[in-house]
């Protein structure tokens, strides 16, 4: 079996649990599953032996950045501040890195490393759907998803929040050993070794923040109603406008259409019951205004990324003692 060099890098205060994961992934070698490792795995600190992670560990490290161009994979983990310019010795390392061949990989803000580098210009990538708006902004050149879980794009890899960056280990191992190892590994660590879905599952979804006086009761109105076939007409009614002017401000205060903001609240009524009642697909269907189960099961899954059932026991807070709302 190929030994495969993958190499971590550290700059301080990085969070610990995104450094957690390629340590446990790749650099605790489990005999038993494979003699030898297939990975020889190096941490690489700007200043080795001093740096220090998340919680107040310190990296015992003797290896520098300038070892990155070495490895055949190099893993950035979420930075240290997303607000911050990315230390210059990291993203000058990183780059170089790629540029002698390596395969580079981001968890979570690592993203923002690798866009400073200039890796992700004209390419797909996904970071941590709370910094996906600001990723886009100062780095237009990249086509974010925030959407998914991690991004495959070849020679350079990216991932969601925290625990998205486990998936997005595991597939680089499905990737370099097959699938039956991934899957024997994913095992050991008590894991799925691929979740179902993306992001969009674990986005919040709250109300418009953006909406001006004028339209607030109307869209509390709206909220309370959801299991009425509400129409433009209904809301412009009670709104005591035309059709057009409703639609005019609606997009103004929210920035989307009336129809597609009630199909949101609907869905976001959705979760909630799936998450803290036992209702059927049926009843939820009636009660979020989504009509038919069937109907339900196809925005649900198109919003969110995943069924309503499977989305169920994924977030499903009621106990057996749970009362039915």
């Amino acid at each position: 079996m190929t030994v495969r060099s993958v190499a971590l890098a550290l700059t301080d205060d990085v969070p610990i649990f995104e450094v957690a994961i390629p340590c446990e992934v790749f650099g605790r070698a489990r005999l038993d599953l494979a003699d030898p490792w297939p990975y020889d795995f190096t941490v690489c600190a700007a200043e080795p032996g001093r740096t220090t992670i998340g919680a107040g560990f310190v990296a015992g490290t003797v290896h520098g950045l300038e070892e990155l161009a070495t490895a055949h994979t190099v893993i950035v983990p979420a930075c240290a501040d997303v607000h911050d310019a990315q230390p210059p010795d990291l993203v000058a390392a990183v780059r170089a890195a790629h540029e002698a061949g390596a395969r580079v990989v981001s968890l979570c803000s690592g993203a923002f490393v690798l866009a400073a580098a200039g890796l992700l210009d004209g390419r797909r990538a996904t970071v941590h759907w709370l910094y996906a708006d600001l990723l886009a902004r100062r780095f237009p050149e990249v086509d974010v998803d925030p959407g998914v879980l991690y991004v495959d794009d070849g020679d350079v890899l990216t991932s969601a929040g925290t625990a998205a960056g486990l998936d997005l280990c595991l597939h680089l191992v499905r990737r370099d050993l097959g699938a039956g190892f991934a899957n024997l590994l994913a095992r050991r660590l008590v894991v799925p070794p691929h979740r179902s879905g993306g992001q969009a599952q674990y986005v919040e979804t709250p109300l418009a923040e953006r909406v001006d006086e004028s339209l607030a009761p109307l869209l509390q109105w709206a909220v309370e109603h959801l299991d009425q076939p509400l129409t433009i007409a209904d809301l412009a009614r009670r709104q005591h406008v035309t059709p057009r002017t409703l639609i005019r401000r609606f997009h103004a205060a929210t920035g989307t259409s009336p129809l597609r903001w009630l199909l949101a609240q609907r869905v976001r009524r959705a979760r909630e019951l799936l998450e803290s009642t036992g209702e059927p697909l049926s009843r939820i269907a009636g009660l979020t205004g989504l009509g038919t189960e069937a109907n339900l099961r196809h925005h649900f899954t198109r919003a969110v990324g995943v069924a309503p059932a499977h989305y169920r026991r994924t977030f499903s807070d009621r106990s057996p003692t749970s009362t039915r709302a």
